[in-house]
């Protein structure tokens, strides 16, 4: 029986230990404030991102107007070694371009998405909210913080 009367004591102890953080849990969820932000909105009116489509189709048309010139080049060569051998001078180049272009885009755009991240965390302290999710994965609820957002993001 004292065997018996220890199991029951310890299942008792483990059941109202579980049901005691379960209400604690609860209550911590409740005590938090949550914002929600609406994520593309913020980035398609971002001037930081807008600068860097433009600054992408200024490379995309200069890169068009140097293959033209390569294009040109390799056409007035006269033999089909010449050519070759200019071709694969001028595809060596290319591809370092496109590289270098590729690598600039990406470090542009991760210091725009640390900016706008940096900007709500920011503003999410400022106002108090201990959680802020992206609006398109909430259902309902949280603040919309967007018109916030999209006025100090640069």
């Amino acid at each position: 029986m004292k065997i018996n009367s220890k199991i029951v004591a310890i299942a008792c102890l483990a059941v109202g230990i579980v049901l005691g953080s379960n209400n604690f849990a609860k209550s911590d969820i409740a005590a938090q404030k949550i914002a929600v932000v609406d994520v593309p909105t913020i980035v398609a009116k971002s001037s930081q991102v807008k600068t860097l489509k433009d600054e992408q189709i200024k490379k995309a048309q200069d890169l068009q107007k140097w293959l033209e010139t390569v294009n040109n080049d390799v056409k007035k060569q006269s033999t089909d070694a010449n050519k070759q051998k200019l071709l694969k001078k001028y595809n060596d180049e290319l591809a370092k371009k496109k590289e270098a272009n590729a690598k600039d885009y990406a470090q542009k755009l991760a210091a725009i998405d640390k900016s706008i991240s940096d900007t709500i965390a920011a503003q999410a302290k400022a106002k108090g909210y201990s959680i802020v999710i992206a609006k398109s994965t909430v259902l309902y609820g949280g603040e919309d913080i967007t018109a916030e957002i999209a006025k100090l993001v640069k």
